[in-house]
């Protein structure tokens, strides 16, 4: 027992500092993939990031994802949409959270705490009006997220999944392998970087991550003095951090 219990504080024991800048402006939720950053706020206005300042988009969401199955959100109704030519297009379904990470295909959970994906030969043609054939995964997750390559979820306890066999054609995978540790949410970048956070606030990467060992081999926790944070995404070797009260924050991995 004693040695299980050194062997779990061994795997998240190990300590990472960043550098951040604090970035104008306050969000709930923040988004970063294909060399863009959205995010909304607290009453649901949208922003993206562009040419050093925040620009609002029209329309309101509750949370907001950019990647390369495009960028997509969910409002206060759980009612999905997809930025299509500018504009927001209603999509068929429900979901309360949306990752559009994966290889052009889109995934998210539900209020029920339900797991599906949609496919990239229905997500990357989607428009209004588009009965979308979204796959349940079996299942309960609160939060899920895709790179290209993996894709990670924690649920209603705060345990961590990992779910294999997951490829660019076929969104659903084969089964949920449990992997050590607590987090409250999770992100997967596009490069296949995996970071969270804990209902602490304390912020979390996954090391060892390869080809050979998708799920890698230890959490380390990244420390960034005085601050808790509540969100976290990652693109292109920057990580976006919301803190506890709103604030934004850049840092370099």
């Amino acid at each position: 027992m004693l040695k299980s219990f050194l062997m779990f504080l061994f795997m998240w024991e190990s300590t990472a500092y960043l550098i951040c800048d604090k970035k104008s402006g306050s969000l709930k939720q923040i988004d970063a993939g294909n060399g863009q950053v959205y995010g909304v706020n607290d009453e649901g206005a949208i922003y993206t990031w562009n040419v050093n300042q925040w620009v609002q988009v029209p329309g309101s969401l509750t949370h907001v994802t950019v990647g390369p199955a495009g960028v997509w959100g969910v409002n206060s109704q759980n009612v999905i949409h997809k930025l299509v030519a500018g504009s927001w297009a209603q999509m068929s379904g429900f979901l309360n959270q949306i990752d559009a990470g994966g290889p052009q295909f889109v995934s998210g959970t539900n209020k029920s705490d339900d797991v599906v994906c949609l496919n990239r030969n229905a997500a990357i043609p989607a428009k209004e009006g588009s009965a979308l054939p979204w796959i349940n995964i079996p299942g309960k997750l609160k939060y899920y997220s895709c790179g290209t390559k993996s894709c990670w979820g924690v649920n209603s306890d705060d345990d961590i999944y990992f779910r294999t066999d997951v490829v660019t054609d076929s969104c659903v995978g084969t089964q949920w392998q449990q992997i050590t540790g607590k987090l409250s949410m999770i992100e997967v970048s596009t490069e296949d970087s995996v970071y969270g956070v804990n209902s602490a606030g304390e912020l979390y990467k996954r090391d060892g991550i390869s080809c050979d060992n998708p799920t890698g081999t230890t959490w380390k926790k990244v420390a960034i003095q005085g601050v808790l944070v509540k969100h976290v995404s990652l693109d292109l070797g920057t990580v976006w951090l919301i803190t506890k009260d709103g604030s934004i924050l850049t840092c370099g991995q």
